[in-house]
C-alpha cells in the first residue's frame, strides 16, 4: 500500500459517523448490508448516509454490489490487511520479540462458527 492510499483511508476513518459505519460493515461481513438499513441503524439521513458511503467507497475500504433493487455494502477485509501491514510492516526494526505482543493482538478476535458449532457439539 502506498502512503497516498493510507492517507485517503486514514481520513475516510477520521469521522465518526464513517468509522461506525466501517465497523459495523466489518461486523456484517460477509453478507454486507443494504444502504437503507445502514442508514436507519445509524439514525442517519439516506441522502447523508449516501455521501459517507461514497468517501468509504472512493477510500476503498468498502464495495458496493446490486441485488435486484438493494445496494448492499460490504467491508473490504482486504483493504483492513493492507492498511494493518502498512502501519506495522517495518516495526521494531527486525526484532520479533518487540512486535509479538502487536501481532497476537491482530489475531483473529472470534471463532469462525463452523469450529464454535464442533466444539459445542463435543462438549
Amino acid at each position: 500500500m502506498e502512503s497516498e492510499r493510507a492517507i485517503l483511508a486514514f481520513a475516510a476513518l477520521a469521522q465518526s459517523t464513517r468509522l461506525d459505519v466501517f465497523r459495523l460493515l466489518i461486523a456484517r461481513e460477509p453478507e454486507g448490508l443494504p444502504a437503507g438499513d445502514i442508514a436507519r441503524h445509524m439514525s442517519v439521513p439516506q441522502n447523508t448516509m449516501s455521501t459517507h458511503l461514497a468517501i468509504l467507497t472512493r477510500a476503498g475500504l468498502i464495495e458496493a454490489e446490486r441485488q435486484s433493487r438493494s445496494i448492499i455494502y460490504r467491508a473490504k477485509l482486504d483493504a483492513v490487511r493492507e492498511l494493518a501491514f502498512y502501519l506495522v510492516k517495518d516495526c521494531c526494526g527486525g526484532r520479533p520479540e518487540i512486535c509479538a505482543p502487536l501481532i497476537a493482538d491482530l489475531s483473529p478476535c472470534c471463532t469462525p462458527k463452523n469450529e464454535a458449532t464442533q466444539e459445542a457439539v463435543h462438549e
